[in-house]
């Protein structure tokens, strides 16, 4: 039996994991990036914990098919590199060829929220689906397709960037130069600054007395959830603001799209209902009912794990497609 193996790796940490052929994850390890140390040090780390993860599973070298690798930022997966990476510091780096180098494993990489977004529609929430749009919420807003099975990428492997739609609500300016972008609201760091704000600006909250005195830069979004299971009205307009400009930028995608199920991933999913209700009622006011009646709306089944396991497959098919 041939195995897989499925990596996420991050700015701060990187994960790999062991995967069978039908997409179950059997081990995984996590070890801290340290990117500044330059991206050799990176795939050196990457060879030994491969070497531990098969260790710990007694398998040899020779019984993994293909790794693959989801790293953030722009990528080009037909040549296998990194193109920008701003938060690894990378930049035209052959991500592929030097894990292959070192592991003797043929190796495939792809976009972080791809590869999620993949997991989901093979092995998830999302799976048996054949038209999946997939939104993971976490630093920022991302998105990715998948259309019968397979990746919609776009020119330039640019699609997906449903964060940097600009919405005239908004007034903040993006890291990406436009104003109004949607995941400078709709994301984990929006939602916290949303509150962080308007506290500042001398709204009351439970989250001040909360914070006993600490900076208001201390809030997350996690508190903002739990702020808002407690009733506070700050925490609850911010969420269901939040939700409403997300439903109004998922409408352009489900337009576009036309997909059978949306599956929202990354850490800002974990605000489950307070977040999708707004959402859902959004969404439904601003496309047609065609679009609406079919559609399916779910988390994600993989909150963590998603990117290992797109990973794995995605590597999985793209080796037997060489083999072909």
């Amino acid at each position: 039996m041939s195995y897989l193996i499925g990596m996420d790796i991050g700015g701060t940490n990187i994960v790999c994991g062991l995967v069978d052929a039908s997409g179950k994850l059997l081990n995984k390890i996590k070890q801290s990036t340290e990117a500044h140390l330059g991206s050799a040090h990176v795939f050196d780390k990457i060879d030994r914990m491969v070497g531990e993860l098969l260790q710990s599973a007694q398998l040899g070298r020779d019984q993994v098919a293909a790794i693959g690798v989801g790293t953030p930022g722009f990528i080009d997966p037909a040549n296998g590199i990194t193109l920008f990476a701003s938060n690894l510091q990378w930049t035209n780096v052959p991500t592929a060829e030097e894990i292959r180098k070192r592991t003797g494993i043929p190796t495939f990489i792809d976009n972080d929220v791809r590869m999620y977004v993949y997991g989901e529609a093979v092995c998830g929430a999302a799976q048996g689906y054949e038209h999946v749009l997939g939104i993971t919420i976490g630093t920022g807003l991302a998105a990715a397709v998948v259309n019968e099975g397979r990746l919609y990428y776009g020119g330039g492997y640019m699609a997906g960037e449903l964060g940097h739609i600009p919405l005239d609500e908004i007034p903040y300016t993006c890291g990406c130069g436009l104003k109004g972008c949607l995941e400078t609201v709709a994301s984990a760091t929006g939602i916290a600054r949303q509150v962080r704000e308007q506290i500042a600006a001398g709204r009351s909250s439970i989250l001040t007395e909360w914070l006993n005195g600490g900076p208001v830069d201390r809030i997350t979004a996690a508190d903002v959830s739990k702020a808002y299971d407690a009733g506070d009205a700050l925490a609850i307009e911010v969420m269901h603001h939040t939700g409403r400009l997300l439903g109004k930028g998922l409408a352009c995608a489900v337009t576009l799209y036309s997909p059978d199920i949306i599956v929202i991933g990354g850490g800002g999913a974990m605000a489950g209902e307070r977040l999708f209700a707004p959402m859902r009622e959004q969404l439904k006011q601003s496309v047609y009912s065609g679009y609406w009646d079919r559609l399916t709306i779910s988390q994600a089944q993989w909150i963590d794990d998603a990117g290992i396991i797109g990973s794995a497959m995605a590597a999985g098919t793209r080796s037997q497609q060489g083999k072909d």
